[in-house]
């Protein structure tokens, strides 16, 4: 079974079944002695950690093992820091921006993962919300100004138009559903203004992104995705980023399992990070 760009033998797979059988054993523990016992760790000898807390969680879903509860099942998804909260306030004065001084930056330490966070909560319209799964954020900055802020993370377990086009079965979709990264948040500050400067950002963005993810998760994914609330916003920079429209979902949410529910309706952007991602996506 292939995991985060990683085949696990039936050896394997027995061999994590027995980690759960250890005394006072808990997802976090699991995931350090899986990556310890199997050698899975990065180019720096760091252990893979991320990449296997994804990868345990994928085989629960799929009937291969079964995870001890999570010790927080329902974690803060926010928590107010007032230095922080200082730091994300309108400028005086609204800086300059010139599109070539652009710097794309990952989000690295401690202190830029709160202030992320921060940026998004009280900026973007939709508010934070901690992101599953294997996961990418980034700054963008001009002339040393922060203008932008990024968040990619787990792709749509079903998506008609999208899948349609791919062409893939249910089985290749589970196995392969991790190459599909989501643009989950995309913030212009508001006080920003700049012509052309939304598409430039997600062209650069698209450019790094393949990298970063296969450093850190030993795996380059082959698609973008993001969902465009409709009326809000009509997807004019995806469009201009040369992203690509499907069509729109049917305003149907996770847990709409009787159809009651009702979301808004999104238009659904991909961008493909290979040529041949159809194939990719079918054939692995």
């Amino acid at each position: 079974m292939r995991y985060c760009g990683r085949d696990f033998t039936p050896a394997e797979i027995d061999l994590i079944r027995e980690l759960l059988n250890l005394p006072q054993i808990n997802r976090a523990r699991l995931s350090r002695e899986v990556c310890e016992r199997l050698s899975w760790r990065r180019d720096n000898g760091a252990l893979k950690d991320m990449s296997c807390r994804v990868a345990l969680n994928r085989m629960h879903a799929d009937g291969l093992i079964s995870l001890p509860a999570p010790r927080n099942p329902k974690p803060v998804t926010y928590r107010s820091y007032p230095h922080i909260e200082q730091a994300v306030l309108p400028p005086d004065s609204t800086p300059s921006i010139e599109l070539r001084t652009l710097q794309i930056e990952p989000v690295l330490t401690k202190a830029d993962s709160l202030l992320w966070n921060t940026y998004i909560e009280r900026h973007h319209y939709l508010g934070h919300q901690p992101m599953p799964g294997a996961q990418l954020r980034y700054f963008v900055r001009a002339g040393g100004h922060i203008v932008a802020a990024l968040g990619f993370g787990a792709s749509a377990w079903k998506v008609k138009p999208r899948d349609r086009l791919i062409g893939w079965t249910q089985e290749q979709r589970q196995r392969n559903l991790h190459l599909v990264v989501n643009n989950a948040r995309f913030l212009i500050l508001p006080w920003i203004h700049c012509q052309n400067l939304a598409s430039r950002i997600l062209a650069l963005v698209s450019r790094r992104l393949p990298d970063d993810w296969r450093a850190r998760y030993a795996y380059r994914p082959v698609l973008l995705e993001t969902f465009v609330e409709k009326p809000r916003f009509a997807g004019t920079c995806y469009r201009a980023a040369n992203w690509r429209y499907l069509g729109d979902t049917q305003g149907r949410g996770k847990l709409d399992v009787l159809h009651h529910r009702a979301k808004p309706i999104k238009g659904i952007w991909i961008y493909p990070l290979a040529h041949n991602f159809q194939r990719q996506l079918c054939n692995r």
